[in-house]
Parts: structure tokens; C-alpha cells; sequence
């Protein structure tokens, strides 16, 4: 053996020894080669952030979410369907609970309890448009000022999928929180699955539960 090479098999095996034979070099601990890697780390998608545990499914007709697609629940999450007002409250609050951005919130997964924030699940208005176009305007109807936003294309469960992430700025607290939604095409429907920051949740608290939902997805029979 020359000299170069033993020097190369010297410095392969001090890496080796560095970061661990059979790990992935710069793998965060306790996350090993068999495990996915995360897509992008940081803003705006925190894919390190891992999914929740799962504890039950929702989605389907006849569940307390009222989709055609189904979903993993996070432990401690509860789904319900949601009841658009009526009467004296929908003269009174209009659209403004159920509706945004040519969209109809038709379930609503509450963690609470659990520590967390809220999931919920939308629909689009138009059969017809595609999952980007439907999220431009979900964002730009939130009724504050959109920036930043940001979109992308990937796999969830079982479908093909587009999503967003952006931040809003309230313009009444001036404060400025992060948003994630992801659209999905199912049974003519174009579904809208959306988390964000509040005063009281921050994106630890939200993002497992959403994660775990989306790369989920399944159709229902």
C-alpha cells in the first residue's frame, strides 16, 4: 500500500470514527439512517419539527370530520365538524368564522388539551381550481397583511399535494405569527389542511399534529 493511500484509508476510517459507521453524517442524535431525513430545515418549513403520535383517525362520511380523505389524529386532538351559523348569529357574524379566501371550513381537530393549537380542514368554494390557486387566495383572505409566502410540492399520504407557508401581520396587535397550509385534490374537492402560530401557540405546539395529518392522508371508502 502507498503512502496516498494509506493516508485515504486513514481519513475514512477517522471519519467513520467521527460521526458513526452506518449513520448519516450530520444526523441530528437519535435519528437514525432508516428514518427520513428532513426536506428543509428552519424557516419557513421546520420539517425537523417531527410528527406527533397518533391516537385514532378522522375524515370520511358520517366521522365528526366530514371529508373524503382520512387522517391520523394526534393523541390528545379531537375532531369535530364544523356548524356554520345560523339565524340572528350568521346576520351577525356573516362569513366571518366559516369563510376565507373562497373557502369553507368544514372541520375543525382541537389540541387544546393536548398543549396545542388548532387543525383545521377546509374546503374550496370552485371544484375547478387547483391546489396553488386555492391557497393564493386563503392566504391573501386572512383580512391582515400576507408576506413572504412560499409554496412547494409534496407527497402527503397518498396524494400529491401543494403547500404554503407565510406570515401574517395582525393589524390590530401589529404582531406578525407564521402560517402553514397544504391543499390535496380528492373526489372532485380540492381540501385545505392549515396550522398557525397564535399568542398562546407557537410552532412546537402546532406542527405535530399538522405533520402528522398531512403525511397521512388516505382515501376513504
Amino acid at each position: 500500500m502507498d503512502t496516498r493511500t494509506r493516508v485515504a484509508a486513514l481519513g475514512a476510517l477517522t471519519l467513520c470514527l467521527l460521526v458513526g459507521c452506518g449513520k448519516e453524517a450530520g444526523a441530528p442524535a437519535g435519528r437514525t439512517s432508516g428514518q427520513p431525513a428532513p426536506q428543509a430545515t428552519g424557516e419557513p418549513w421546520y420539517d425537523e419539527v417531527a410528527a406527533a403520535p397518533s391516537n385514532g383517525t378522522a375524515g370520511g362520511a358520517g366521522s365528526p370530520c366530514p371529508v373524503p380523505v382520512s387522517f391520523p389524529l394526534a393523541d390528545g386532538w379531537t375532531a369535530e365538524a364544523v356548524k356554520l351559523p345560523e339565524g340572528e348569529l350568521a346576520e351577525l357574524v356573516g362569513d366571518a368564522l366559516t369563510k376565507q379566501g373562497g373557502t369553507t371550513a368544514r372541520c375543525e381537530v382541537d389540541g387544546r388539551r393536548a398543549g396545542g393549537g388548532f387543525l383545521r380542514i377546509w374546503t374550496a368554494d370552485s371544484p375547478t381550481l387547483a391546489p396553488r390557486a386555492v391557497l393564493e387566495r386563503f392566504a391573501a383572505g386572512t383580512g391582515d397583511t400576507v408576506s413572504g409566502q412560499q409554496f412547494r410540492d409534496v407527497r402527503a399520504g397518498a396524494f400529491d399535494a401543494t403547500e404554503t407557508s407565510w406570515l401574517t401581520t395582525s393589524e390590530l396587535t401589529a404582531e406578525t405569527s407564521r402560517a402553514w397550509a397544504l391543499a390535496v385534490r380528492s373526489a372532485g374537492q380540492t381540501l385545505v389542511f392549515t396550522v398557525n402560530e397564535g399568542l398562546v401557540t407557537e410552532r412546537d405546539d402546532v406542527l405535530p399534529a399538522y405533520r402528522l395529518a398531512v403525511r397521512g392522508l388516505a382515501t376513504t371508502t
